[in-house]
């Protein structure tokens, strides 16, 4: 009978409302049911584990359900492409030529050379150069010195630039293990051990800490929006997060213990040193987060010039005693989100794309949300009757309909067609199915107008945040088979290297010759920050702003 329940077929006004409201009762007791199991197993697995059993295995049906159209992040991240055939001897580099004979006993006397027919095969070489170098060496009787020959530049200490090239690449490129690395060279003779393996991929890389620098530099100028997202990691085994921060010339990774409001500006910033500025745009800020008058009066004593991190601490513990930690916090956060926007040496990123986590909020000038991450809060909603399941899917269909329609407006941006897609929006959003559920989640879309509609000004920003979770994808699968670093020395390593290795790949640049370019300290290959802001004069980022 619920399967076929229609709550207009109810003829009686205080009967149907009777009816829709026993049902979202039934399925909030339902949702505490689904909860209550879930924790139960939780536990009775835990039990099982500490009596050194296994809990219960998940098992999927042997036969998936039909597919639907998905507006995921995974199905975002395809893009169709129709297969064809192509010719890739023209791209193939030919390294060396050979003359392949024909057996002069299999040709009977008559036979004619009609030439040549030409065949590429490619193939690599993985085998060891080690070299003996006989260092010449010359004493002087009058100067009483010995003048001893030097290696050549690319050469430092027991192992040349092509081991210490391969060893980053295949630990930062292809993410093997650093056991499996050094099991790799072992097998063609190398003679290495664990650590000087370790010591290999995280320390002495100067330089390239520098590129990573000079690229998140010439990515952060290269538009005014940035994608930001982060994923969890560890580091010593104590748990923080890896911040992403990226556009479509280049990813850069960052490694905090945090992941509040003054650790975003640090990332944005690269880590410069902490900056404070109490203005009116501080004072606002802190009037919108709930901050008392009298404290903001008292604030105001400090209004001035920039002032660093112990300055700040000093002024509040003198001009504000006695605040609460909240009250600190966000004294803090707002007056450092004040100093950061009057930035004037460092690219300061006017929007964000991410998703709504409140840590990102107020620290750009505007931000743009993730549709994708929208989306996810309507498939999560699992009601139990199916006159409800069909309220989801419904309503599902029509809030995908709408992001077609915003894609479509991305590639021809008009006033009209802005003001048509505002209205509509309210229209979706001001729904009233029923369902309490998705009723509150359609509330919840539409405080966030704002924010969603924000590719109406700026559409040249996608309408998810897909890139940024790519990223976050690539530190998920070095963690899953590195673990995580132990020192701090290491997840600066990490950070730098899937840096470049990542925006090598956008750029379409080989991550191999550049390692081995640099290690061997040839230098013929232009650095990374060069060729960002190379492409970004090309592709224009930033339309909408440089053309307001």
């Amino acid at each position: 009978m619920l399967e076929d329940l229609d709550l207009h077929s109810i003829t009686d006004a205080r009967a149907r409302e009777l009816v829709r409201q026993l049902l979202n009762l039934l399925e909030a007791v339902m949702a505490d049911l689904r909860a209550a199991q879930a924790e139960n197993q939780r536990l009775c697995d835990e039990i099982n584990r500490h009596k050194g059993e296994q809990g219960r295995p998940t098992i999927h049906p042997n036969t998936p359900p039909p597919p639907l159209k998905d507006h995921s992040s995974e199905q975002e991240r395809r893009t169709p492409k129709t297969w064809t055939k192509g010719c890739k001897t023209e791209r193939i580099r030919i390294d060396r030529e050979q003359v392949a004979q024909v057996d002069p006993d299999r040709l009977p006397s008559d036979a004619e050379f009609k030439g040549y027919e030409d065949v590429v095969v490619q193939d690599v070489l993985f085998r060891t150069d080690n070299v003996l170098f006989h260092k010449e060496k010359f004493y002087s009787p009058s100067q009483h010195q010995t003048y001893l020959a030097s290696l050549p530049p690319s050469y430092h200490g027991q192992f040349g630039p092509g081991i210490r090239s391969l060893a980053l690449v295949f630990y930062y490129g292809a993410r093997m293990s650093e056991p499996k690395v050094a099991e790799l060279l072992r097998s063609v003779g190398v003679q290495i051990s664990d650590g000087q393996v370790s010591n290999m991929l995280i320390k002495d890389h100067t330089v390239f800490h520098a590129e990573k620098a000079a690229l998140y530099q010439a990515g952060l100028a290269s538009s005014p929006w940035q994608h930001l997202d982060d994923t969890s990691t560890r580091g010593n085994g104590q748990n923080g997060y890896c911040h992403i921060v990226c556009n479509p010339l280049y990813t850069a990774y960052f490694t905090t213990a945090t992941k509040d409001r003054l650790t975003i500006i640090d990332v944005l910033t690269n880590h410069r040193p902490r900056r404070f500025l109490i203005n009116a745009e501080a004072l606002g800020c802190l009037e919108a987060f709930g901050l008392s008058v009298v404290r903001r009066q008292q604030l105001v004593q400090g209004l001035g010039e920039t002032i660093d991190d112990a300055t700040m601490h000093v002024l509040l513990d003198t001009h504000l005693p006695g605040l609460g930690p909240q009250q600190r916090k966000w004294i803090l956060d707002a007056t450092a989100v004040a100093a950061y926007h009057a930035e004037l040496e460092w690219p300061v990123v006017r929007l964000l794309v991410c998703d709504d986590a409140p840590q990102f909020t107020v620290v750009t000038e505007e931000l743009a949300l993730c549709w994708v991450h929208e989306g996810r809060h309507y498939k999560k909603l699992t009601p139990y009757f199916p006159h409800h399941r069909a309220l989801v899917e419904a309503f599902g269909q029509r809030f995908w309909t709408y992001y077609d329609q915003l894609l479509a407006y991305r590639e021809r941006p008009t006033p009209e067609e802005a003001a048509r897609l505002a209205g509509e929006f309210e229209t979706l959003f001001s729904t009233i199915t029923g369902y309490d559920a998705l009723d509150e989640r359609i509330a919840k879309t539409r405080t966030k107008k704002g924010c969603l509609l924000m590719v109406l000004t700026h559409p040249e920003i996608p309408l998810h945040n897909n890139p940024a979770e790519l990223g976050a994808r690539a530190r998920v699968r070095k963690r899953d088979v590195s673990f995580g670093p132990r020192t701090r020395e290491g997840a600066t390593a990490w950070d730098t290297f899937m840096t470049l290795a990542e925006t090598a790949t956008k750029l379409g640049v080989s991550f191999y010759h550049y390692i081995q370019d640099r290690v061997s300290g040839t230098y013929q290959m232009p650095a990374l920050a060069d060729l960002i802001e190379e492409r970004a004069k090309v592709l224009n980022l930033g339309a909408s702003w440089n053309t307001s």
